[in-house]
């Protein structure tokens, strides 16, 4: 059965937790891991044609951009020090919010903080919205920067 995208970024989310602790991925071995966690839900369409495909790819392929912008954000805390759940969660979510267009900002971050809820502790959701609301104010302001200065530019 195909299932919706909240099913399948719940999906995508356990499966990068997974990989969190290998180090060094190859592309390879993602696919492999992913495809074994696949071929357990009864999924009615292809890897490759997947959301849950794009956003594992997409973390996997975009790591650092993601990460450097979570440290930009996270307030002082060092990536090692973030716990890995909601690590996972914002590197899915940033994923979403930087590479994603057809996903409503707030959309993503509503969805990243029912993954906290649902994943994290009591704190959890509330580090996660401090983090991904910074990088959104963020992202605004990089926008409209953008903006003005093509407009003085014309």
């Amino acid at each position: 059965m195909t299932h919706n995208r909240r099913h399948q970024r719940r999906f995508a989310f356990q499966v990068i937790y997974s990989l969190v602790f290998g180090r060094d991925m190859s592309k390879d071995a993602l696919i492999k891991s992913f495809d074994n966690f696949w071929t357990e839900e009864e999924f009615d369409i292809e890897r490759q044609d997947s959301y849950a495909w794009t956003l594992v790819e997409g973390v996997f392929d975009n790591h650092d951009s993601i990460d450097e912008i979570i440290t930009l954000h996270s307030q002082h805390w060092k990536l090692n020090r973030i716990a890995k759940v909601e690590l996972t969660i914002l590197r899915l979510c940033l994923f979403e919010m930087l590479f994603c267009p057809d996903i409503p900002l707030k959309v993503a971050m509503n969805e990243a903080i029912e993954l906290a809820k649902d994943f994290g502790d009591d704190n959890s959701k509330t580090f996660v919205n401090g983090v991904l609301d910074a990088a959104a104010k963020g992202a605004e302001r990089d926008i409209r920067k953008t903006i003005q200065s093509e407009k003085t530019e014309s």
